[in-house]
């Protein structure tokens, strides 16, 4: 299962019988629900073309009145139009937006607020969507890195399970009427294929089971923050993925401080925006020794997970009192760090990926072979 910050943002219109805290989603999954769901690709796009609506002085009712015309996202539009008529009646912008958690999480909630409290709304909505930006591109990108070994590897798994269910079957047959003793290599081969053959159904049942049973685990907080933590500590895709996290915690930080956010809740909002559970903790952790007086940096060294060199930007950016332009800066270099890695992975894997696959296939085709050349062998 993917990382859930690799998975798209849903935004569900809110159900009418739910309270004024939180509109939950509407019943059923979100997957089959036509117009319902939104991608951060679309919210990005409203919100820059919001920021341009209210730079050029419109009134916010008429900004989400366009925003809310035909041939806007169907679910989206239908919050819009929710949250033109609560703010016509009284309501502010982010008071409306908090009502429809599954729209606008805690960040464009206290963004928007903040926004709304010094007048800037429309500078704020234009960092919101940089900042969605950057995150769908960084997205997209460890996508794309993680598709092609995810489908090789099932293909090449399939194609092997289909050979030793179906292909060496037939071997066997030839080999039972040579007779002779076979090599060590094809018993092995044939007897891994009569166990699935004759188990074939356990198997499959079985990998449906695990398979449910890893999704449930997942789902609960002990699982995931098992998996995040063995995530973390893998040799090479641990160093990737903590690059991926620091550089999106800096980022979140920094739009959180520039736009007025003080530095507790923005703790808090980057811990829930974090994706992970280890460092999500982390910074919650982080967050209450910062209200007990201790540096930020001190305070993000002692958690033992983040990069000593963001440690140390943190550190001249509280020194200086730039913190929201170096965590801008810290961000950008990991985010190239990040591209870097993963052209230099996906350079790599190819070659490993196709060297495995001709392995296994290799050994095979030779454990098939290797009872015919000896059986010519003392023919000739």
């Amino acid at each position: 299962m993917l990382p859930r910050w690799l998975d798209d943002e849903e935004f569900l219109e809110p159900d009418p019988k739910a309270g004024d805290d939180e509109a939950p989603a509407t019943r059923g999954p979100a997957w089959w629900r036509p117009g319902q769901r939104v991608g951060p690709k679309t919210l990005a796009v409203f919100s820059r073309q919001f920021a341009v609506l209210l730079d050029a002085g419109l009134p916010l009712l008429q900004s989400l009145e366009i925003l809310s015309v035909e041939g806007q996202h169907p679910g989206l539009r239908k919050v819009l139009l929710q949250m033109r008529a609560e703010v016509e009646a009284g309501s502010g912008l982010a008071e409306a937006m908090k009502r429809r958690r599954r729209a606008f999480n805690d960040l464009y909630v206290n963004l928007v607020a903040a926004g709304e409290a010094s007048g800037a709304l429309h500078t704020v909505m234009d960092r919101l969507a940089t900042h969605i930006e950057k995150v769908a591109k960084l997205r997209n990108q460890v996508r794309s890195a993680l598709t092609y070994p995810v489908a090789i590897l099932t293909v090449a798994a399939a194609v092997v399970f289909l050979i030793l269910w179906k292909v060496i079957p037939v071997f066997q047959h030839l080999f039972d009427d040579m007779g002779g003793n076979l090599p060590i290599l094809t018993r092995i081969v044939v007897g891994i294929s009569q166990f699935i053959g004759a188990y074939v159904l356990v198997l499959l049942a079985l990998a449906g089971a695990a398979a449910f049973a890893t999704k449930r685990l997942l789902g609960t907080r002990r699982g995931r923050t098992a998996a995040d933590r063995l995530l973390l500590r893998l040799p090479v895709a641990g160093k990737l993925m903590l690059r991926i996290v620091a550089g999106r915690t800096c980022r979140t930080l920094s739009i959180l401080l520039s736009s007025g956010i003080p530095i507790l809740s923005a703790l808090s909002i980057a811990a829930d925006a974090a994706g992970n559970v280890v460092v999500a903790d982390a910074l919650r952790t982080v967050r209450l020794e910062v209200e007990q007086g201790r540096p930020i940096n001190q305070s993000l060294r002692r958690t033992g997970i983040f990069p000593a060199m963001l440690c140390q930007i943190v550190y001249v950016g509280e020194q200086t009192g730039t913190l929201s332009p170096m965590l801008t800066r810290i961000a950008d270099f990991y985010e190239e760090e990040v591209d870097n890695d993963v052209d230099s992975m996906m350079k790599l894997l190819e070659p490993a990926l196709i060297s495995i696959l001709g392995v296994v296939i290799g050994i095979i085709v030779i454990s098939m072979y290797l009872p015919m050349y000896s059986a010519l062998t003392q023919i000739g």
